[in-house]
């Protein structure tokens, strides 16, 4: 170098810079190289002592890796993969994380990442690794996410996911289950029948998707019979088979839900006051937003005369359901009712249950007649008392006796009221027959015929 320098008449400073320049570089050179080449090593050792199963020399091995070009994101992920088949994925969960941001679209890392945080319940977390690796043809990816919304809370966007892979894979009877026991869980029985049928038609003799399929068919058929046992109106048949329905699946709070609200239905059609509000107050308790519940347990409230507690439901209802006419109507109803009942209320008068039938309205009718008689009475105040009561009583029969008039008070209205009545006025108030026998003060006896 020094004759080099002679030659091209470089003086002496000059010519001793360039030859430290050289040696420079030459140790330089060296020394990358050389760590290139180590790092390498380190990677193929890690590779084959991975696949001999001796992890201990393996992780090693990475460990220099990492530390040799902390900048390498495949070497975070090899070292993560070791963590991984050592069983510690805490630790696997930081390689990861470095691998993913030191390459973004590095999708094995985020897959890889987001099983990890599924495992750990950061569903959310994981969801969102899940989401950036997704590819509409690849079934895993969906599966995996699948499972995240599962473990969330929303089986919804479970079977969006899932349902496309039924057909990406050739026999996917797993898929197929889990979707018919997505839908059973969410009380769509019939969809969880079509699904679990498609997963026996792949193998007939899958056990798991047999004995769903058992369950999910008398279950079905249970729910299906019921619901036209109502429509026919045998109202107890249909109690009897939604019953059954809470036998079969005790496990799936919708069905118990659904079969208490339907048999509270059903004991408000056949008028059993006391038991419809009892099954209605705990389909209420179960499942507090029902509006149907309140309507229906609104509707025995009324059969027993409890209008204040009819209105009450009758509002609850309508916060949950405001477009409903039904809920609409029986309000109105309920309100004329209650209205009603602090004027005269025909039902109680005679002292009969609202379902009471012609002969039980006659019967108590005779009995309260004779009783309240006003020849049964002495003192004047006693004998206009009794002429009061005695007047109810036969408004009372009058009305309750007439379909028609029976119908329009069971509606809220009174037919014997002046103000209901067109042309208003011109009798006394209350008597059916047009006069008041007591007007004239003389003594009127009356006849009771029994046959």
């Amino acid at each position: 170098m020094m004759e080099s320098c002679r030659r091209t008449g470089l003086n002496g400073v000059l010519c001793s810079l360039s030859l430290l320049c050289v040696l420079l570089d030459i140790q330089l050179d060296g020394v990358l190289g050389a760590t290139h080449v180590e790092i390498e090593h380190h990677l193929e050792m890690g590779r084959k002592l991975l696949a001999a199963g001796q992890l201990a020399e393996a992780l090693s091995h990475y460990h220099s890796a990492v530390e040799g070009d902390p900048d390498d994101y495949l070497s975070y992920y090899k070292r993560a993969a070791v963590f991984l088949a050592m069983g510690k994925s805490k630790s696997a969960l930081p390689d990861l994380t470095r691998a993913i941001q030191l390459k973004p679209d590095f999708l094995a890392a985020r897959l890889q990442r987001g099983n990890i945080l599924l495992k750990q319940g950061n569903t959310q977390e994981a969801r969102e690794d899940f989401e950036a690796v997704i590819a509409p043809w690849d079934p895993e990816s969906r599966e995996l996410r699948a499972e995240c919304y599962i473990r969330m809370g929303d089986p919804q966007k479970a079977i969006q996911d899932l349902t496309p892979t039924t057909r990406l894979r050739n026999d996917n009877r797993a898929a197929f289950l889990k979707l018919s026991m997505l839908h059973y869980s969410l009380g769509e029985h019939h969809d969880s029948l079509n699904h679990i049928r498609e997963c026996l038609k792949l193998d007939q003799d899958d056990k798991k998707c047999f004995s769903h399929y058992k369950q999910v068919k008398k279950l079905s058929k249970q729910l299906d019979n019921a619901e036209e046992l109502i429509q026919m109106e045998r109202y107890q048949e249909a109690i009897d088979k939604y019953e059954s329905v809470i036998k079969t699946e005790p496990n799936v709070p919708f069905y118990t839900n659904l079969a208490k609200e339907r048999i509270c239905f059903c004991l408000v059609k056949i008028k059993s006051a006391w038991e419809a509000i009892d099954v209605c107050s705990e389909a209420h308790q179960r499942d507090p937003r029902n509006a149907n519940v309140l309507r229906d347990r609104a509707e025995a409230y009324i059969l027993n005369q409890d209008y204040e507690k009819a209105v009450e439901d009758y509002q609850e209802a309508r916060e949950f359901d405001s477009d409903s006419n039904d809920i609409k109507e029986g309000l109105e109803r309920a309100q004329k009712l209650l209205k009603l009942s602090r004027k005269r209320d025909y039902y109680k008068i005679l002292g009969v249950n609202r379902n009471a039938n012609k002969q039980e309205i006659i019967k108590a009718y005779r009995k309260l007649a004779q009783q309240w008689h006003p020849d049964n009475f002495q003192s004047k105040a006693e004998k206009k008392e009794a002429e009061k009561k005695f007047i109810d009583i036969a408004s009372a029969k009058e009305v309750l006796t007439d379909p028609e008039m029976r119908q329009k008070f069971d509606a809220g209205e009174d037919p014997l009221d002046p103000e209901n009545q067109q042309g208003g006025g011109g009798g006394q108030q209350g008597w059916p027959f047009h006069f008041n026998p007591f007007e004239s003060g003389g003594s009127f006896h009356f006849k009771f015929q029994y046959n």
